[in-house]
């Protein structure tokens, strides 16, 4: 396999096989002192929804995959966080669809605490 320079990308020798990856772009969230168990931050013209589980600390695109509504106003309840506006359910660990009616997956981000701060990998992004 070889890379550009930015090892973004990576393709076979024969070229018949291209698996593109990007690189992590870890940016600072929040302290983590500051989450009691859900929070709204916006970078670059996006939000996240940040929640915090019994194991961890987790990161999901902050707007409902059915309609707009912000998944940090929602209530948790186990593991899954309920659209405030009309109760489709989300896990929070990973962005799948636990109920109607929404149907697709929110956007899931890699999250790591350092130091006392909240990183998210925004370019990390994985639908469940």
């Amino acid at each position: 396999m070889s890379g550009n320079r930015f090892g973004r990308e990576y393709s076979s020798s024969s070229g018949d096989v291209r698996v593109t990856r990007k690189m992590a772009r870890w940016i600072e969230a929040m302290q983590e002192k500051d989450l009691d168990e859900q929070a709204r931050i916006e970078h670059e013209g996006k939000a996240y929804a940040v929640f915090r589980l019994d194991g961890g600390v987790y990161a999901l695109d902050d707007v409902c995959s059915h309609e707009y509504s912000r998944l940090s106003e929602g209530e948790i309840w186990d593991d899954e966080v309920y659209c405030p506006k009309h109760g489709s359910r989300f896990c929070i660990r990973t962005g799948e669809v636990r109920s109607f009616p929404a149907f697709k997956p929110v956007g899931s981000y890699p999250v790591k605490v350092e130091n006392g701060t909240i990183l998210i990998d925004v370019e990390g992004c994985d639908e469940a």
